[in-house]
């Protein structure tokens, strides 16, 4: 999941390996962000700093995390590759497609799939996984 955990600095391998991995923002558990090459990994990213809040509040939280996460790994939501959405209830599908349709690039819708699942913790409500392009 998307939160928890103390944030360390980034693990960066030495040498000039055009294929390195990066990972940022690691604890025990996860790293937030990991870079292969040009692709970008987010972690899923749940609401933080909007937990127990309505669905579509959630999603703001997320796609604002989103935005950060890939701004400091050297991207932006226009190159996003794939979206994974884990929504607790397929009821707040729509909450959360008018929050997604408001934020996404336009002409560069990536590929997304939403399934209806349980999170790790009832305080959340919606999940969102990316991967992207540098």
């Amino acid at each position: 999941m998307g939160h928890g955990g103390a944030v360390a600095e980034t693990n960066k391998p030495t040498g000039a390996d055009s294929m390195s991995i990066e990972r940022k923002h690691t604890n025990e558990r996860m790293s937030q962000i990991v870079i292969h090459g040009d692709t970008v990994y987010l972690a899923g990213q749940v609401a933080a700093d909007a937990a127990g809040e309505p669905t579509a509040v959630q999603m703001k939280n997320i796609v604002d995390r989103i935005d950060g996460f890939l701004a400091e790994a050297g991207t932006d939501k226009s190159k996003i590759l794939s979206a994974t959405i884990w929504l607790v209830d397929m009821r707040d599908f729509a909450a959360i497609n008018e929050v997604w349709d408001a934020w996404v690039s336009p002409g560069n819708q990536p590929a997304r799939a939403c399934v209806e699942s349980r999170l790790a913790t009832t305080k959340f409500t919606v999940e969102v996984g990316i991967i992207a392009a540098r």
